[in-house]
């Protein structure tokens, strides 16, 4: 499917694209540098549409680094990132492949949200305008439109009755809560969710992965994810990919790689989360 295709996707319940198993992300040579500093080192790896892949590793190993070349907040130095069989920040002209304009990476970029480790809401709106600003004003959905889909996200992630509160009134759960549904509501093909809990209270991190556990079982939408929540990474997944300086060095089911990773590096890590 690209940007051209002249019908609207079908959707599921949670008016998400629906997914046919495809390949959705591709990461192909990949190489990312921070002056001498090599985060991800020719990194291949791709996800199909409707998985829920967890990126697991030790700080530094370049897990988030993937997410924000995703988000287009960074750019490769090298290699290329297809998203639903466009490229990501290249484009073709006169049968080259050149960086892409600010239009065409906009474009792609709208197939996929993600859910940050800060909640970054806009502190002057009401939860109902945080959530409706971006599809009314970037997907030029109607103000009825946005509202409706709002409202039924907000009962999603169990918020309805906070509708009309500004983020300042609310727990920090519950701002990433509405977070999570803000980034729902612009229809993306594929949710990046990055260490979604590692800024809120202990006590208020169940809440928060039940309603992902919830989106993750009940809507068709492809999820990419770092965390070090071990118990939710073996929930969610269909599988689970272990960093090692850049690089995936195992992969596998959360059955495999939880209960019998083949590499010595996977299982240090695990014996010391776990």
């Amino acid at each position: 499917m690209s940007s051209e295709t002249p019908s609207t996707p079908p959707t599921d319940a949670a008016g998400n694209p629906k997914v046919d198993g495809s390949e959705l992300i591709r990461f192909d040579g990949v190489t990312k540098r921070f002056g001498d500093n090599t985060v991800l080192d020719n990194l291949e790896f791709s996800v199909a549409s409707g998985k829920h892949v967890t990126l697991i590793g030790p700080s530094g190993s370049g897990k988030t680094t993937i997410l924000r070349l995703l988000m287009t907040l960074l750019t490769p130095d090298e290699g290329t990132i297809m998203v639903d069989g466009e490229y990501l920040t290249h484009e073709e002209r006169g049968g080259k492949l050149v960086r892409a304009g600010e239009k065409h990476t906009r474009e792609v970029r709208k197939k996929i949200g993600m859910v940050f480790q800060q909640f970054n809401l806009f502190p002057n709106m009401k939860v109902l305008r945080n959530i409706t600003e971006a599809p009314v004003h970037v997907l030029g959905m109607s103000k009825d439109e946005a509202d409706e889909r709002a409202r039924g996200l907000l009962e999603l992630v169990g918020l309805t009755e906070h509708v009309d509160k500004y983020p300042s009134q609310l727990s920090g759960g519950q701002q990433q809560r509405v977070a999570i549904a803000r980034a729902l509501a612009m229809r993306p093909q594929v949710l990046l969710l990055d260490e979604v809990t590692s800024a809120l209270d202990p006590e208020l991190v169940a809440g928060v992965l039940d309603v992902l556990r919830d989106i993750a079982h009940s809507t068709d939408i492809t999820m990419l994810c770092v965390t070090h929540e071990m118990s939710f990474a073996r929930d969610i997944s269909d599988e689970v990919l272990m960093f090692n300086e850049g690089r995936v060095i195992e992969s596998g089911s959360p059955e495999k790689m939880f209960n019998n990773p083949d590499h010595e590096r996977t299982r240090e890590f695990l014996s010391a989360v776990l």
